[in-house]
């Protein structure tokens, strides 16, 4: 079924207004996104572990989740989501439930890069019918904007302060999509709420109703560690796809392709330069971080080409 915005915002919003997430922050559109792209009759189960959605969602005794709602630690919303859809099977079986129920698990890059790898590794190896969802904001935001391994190169965090010795994180950013991808699940993908949502629509369909595990890797803009206007967020999210800093593709059964190709590649600094954990690196003699961050992005771009050639 061919994706229409217009026809989804007409759905009932599974995910309210009123909570407190910041203005111009990412995770809202990727949660509603994905949450518009179940059938207006299936039931979901949402798993989110510890992070900015959670705490900001679910502030006892108020909710912005109108499906079941289940506040996991931060190392094992795979592991509480694939239990729950394991025990929905085995009633299912014995006819204790009638009702379609998806499950769904929501984790930042801090509960899902790091600390929730393990858990998420595990559902994704055993092939529970679930979609984990990865809000990509790039750090640990919810504790204090410290880096995690989703944290780009020369970053500014709490942790990885750029200065006269140190210009940031020194680390590149793990490629958590080409690591679940190679667990063999049937779909996963890589993608932004951007434009018309087209995008990340039809690929939340996809791995919603696919059957088996399935993984999308979403970015999330954060306006206070990225340190953006909060009105520009959608403008963040378009150039870094125009950049391929992060560039949008799916894996279907190990096949790569890539669902969108910018007209023209910008240049790095145009993503970069709006952003204040990026400040240091327009400083004078700063340049060669510029240039280094363009040869990452331009070898991770040949590479998925590559693959999906």
């Amino acid at each position: 079924m061919a994706y229409n915005l217009k026809e989804e915002v007409k759905k009932r919003e599974r995910f309210t207004g009123g909570h407190r997430m910041c203005a111009g922050c990412g995770a809202p559109p990727v949660v509603r996104a994905v949450l518009r792209s179940v059938d207006a009759d299936d039931h979901i189960v949402v798993g989110a572990a510890t992070g900015c959605l959670e705490v900001s969602t679910c502030m006892y005794p108020y909710t912005a989740w109108r499906d079941s709602f289940i506040h996991s630690a931060f190392e094992n919303a795979g592991a509480t989501v694939s239990g729950a859809e394991a025990a929905y099977k085995a009633m299912k079986r014995r006819g204790k439930v009638k009702e379609n129920t998806k499950f769904i698990a929501f984790g930042g890059d801090g509960g899902t890069y790091d600390i929730g790898l393990q858990s998420l590794s595990g559902a994704m190896e055993r092939g529970h019918d679930m979609v984990y969802v990865c809000y990509d904001n790039g750090a640990y935001m919810n504790t204090g904007i410290q880096r995690s391994s989703a944290t780009p190169t020369f970053a500014d965090t709490t942790t990885s302060p750029a200065g006269k010795v140190v210009p940031g994180k020194m680390q590149k950013k793990k490629d958590l999509t080409a690591i679940i991808a190679n667990h063999n699940i049937p779909y996963a993908a890589q993608t932004a709420p951007m434009g018309n949502f087209k995008d990340i629509g039809e690929k939340a369909r996809k791995a919603i109703y696919t059957e088996g595990a399935a993984f999308l890797n979403v970015l999330a803009p954060c306006p206070r560690g990225w340190r953006y206007d909060t009105p520009d967020l959608m403008k963040i999210i378009k150039l870094a796809v125009d950049t391929c800093v992060w560039p949008l593709y799916e894996v279907e059964d190990g096949k790569y392709t890539i669902t969108y190709t910018p007209k023209e590649k910008l240049p790095v600094e145009d993503f970069l330069k709006p952003q204040g954990r990026f400040a240091h690196m327009f400083k004078a003699g700063n340049d060669w971080m510029i240039e280094k961050f363009q040869e990452i992005v331009d070898a991770e771009w040949e590479k998925l080409q590559k693959l999906a050639d």
